[in-house]
């Protein structure tokens, strides 16, 4: 369970390389909120099979990964609820999507530095 944001024994302007411009504390805090969703087995899958803008409906991440759907909706949830992902109901389905293209780029250096 998220324990809310986290409190920075520091001030983000006085530290070497930071400046006041660059991070908040508030951007900070919501940067390691969505780190932290991404940080999971299951959650780095899913984001891999959303990578380059596919849109999928629980029911194919679910059987593409091999797990149980009750488990691709929890995981799927804490991705959207984070704001990592977003979903769209067409007809009967829901299709979930990474809502920012700028996690494309910490999805292909996961693949990279993971060797996946």
């Amino acid at each position: 369970m998220d324990s809310g944001p986290a409190s920075f024994p520091f001030k983000v302007d006085e530290v070497k390389g930071f400046s006041a411009e660059q991070f908040t504390s508030e951007q900070l805090d919501r940067a390691a909120v969505m780190l932290k969703a991404m940080a999971h087995p299951a959650r780095i899958a899913i984001l891999n099979l959303l990578n380059e803008g596919k849109k999928l409906t629980v029911t194919e991440i679910h059987e593409m990964l091999h797990m149980e759907q009750s488990v691709a909706s929890h995981h799927l949830g804490i991705l959207r609820d984070k704001g990592i992902l977003s979903s769209k109901r067409e007809g009967k389905n829901t299709y979930y999507f990474i809502k920012n293209p700028g996690f494309l780029g910490i999805i292909d250096c996961i693949n990279r530095c993971a060797c996946l």
